[in-house]
């Protein structure tokens, strides 16, 4: 008669915490490497983070406060400035993307509080009030009507220089003078200056287009901090 080989309760007790340890040992090694696998999001920067968000922002900015201005006061040719802005605004979008930036992010605010500043002097200048809803068109209004700024006088002390997305050559844009105003915007980070037309109406004291910019512009920035604004003709 053959012995049957009998495993003790204990010995059960003990395989089957064994099994389960090797069972969770196995499913915890699958839970890390799944999540190891999965790579981080990549972090969206915003203009705090970065002077090229911020100069894309300030620029995003600047022309959407051009259409809310010409929309808000039309003319016949509102509706083709209007459709030339958004298409300048949607490159810059493009930018924003390519450069980790959070897209549609606008300095539109602190834009306008700087426009409502230089509508109020140009209103001064011209013995009349500027709002801030009307401050680019008085500006210019009242430089065209004799504008105080001679030739090679400094203007527009403080003022921060951005691109404003538009294609062609070299040109400006500016809330202060009318067009065919010669100006001379000088980058005091590397000491390099280019001279350029007023050609349309924006909501800054100057906006250089691409080709302008890149005439002054440092290595991966959209702003210039520190400028010198000369009218030279």
């Amino acid at each position: 008669m053959s012995r049957r080989r009998t495993v003790s309760t204990k010995k059960k007790v003990a395989l089957l915490v064994t099994a389960a340890a090797v069972a969770g040992g196995g499913a915890f090694a699958l839970a890390a490497t799944s999540n190891a696998a999965q790579p981080e999001a990549p972090r969206t920067l915003s203009a705090a983070d970065s002077t090229v968000c911020q100069g894309l922002a300030t620029a995003l900015g600047n022309n959407q406060k051009f259409i809310d201005g010409q929309r808000a006061d039309p003319d016949a040719l509102s509706e083709a400035r209007i459709a030339n802005r958004e298409a300048v605004i949607e490159e810059i979008k493009r930018k924003q993307a390519a450069s980790g930036c959070t897209v549609g992010e606008s300095a539109q605010d602190s834009q306008a509080g700087q426009q409502g500043q230089n509508g109020q002097q140009a209103g001064q200048q011209n013995g009349q009030e500027a709002g801030q809803q009307n401050g680019q068109q008085d500006g210019a209004a009242g430089n065209a009507g004799g504008g105080v700024a001679a030739s090679g006088q400094q203007v527009c002390q403080g003022s921060t220089v951005t691109l404003s997305g538009e294609g062609g050559a070299p040109a400006a844009s500016s809330n202060q003078f009318p067009a065919g105003t010669t100006l001379k915007v000088t980058n005091l980070d590397n000491n390099k200056s280019t001279t350029v037309k007023v050609t349309s109406v924006s909501g800054s004291c100057v906006l250089l287009n691409d080709a302008a910019f890149e005439e002054v512009r440092e290595p991966g920035k959209f702003l210039i901090r520190r400028a010198v604004i000369e009218k030279v003709g």
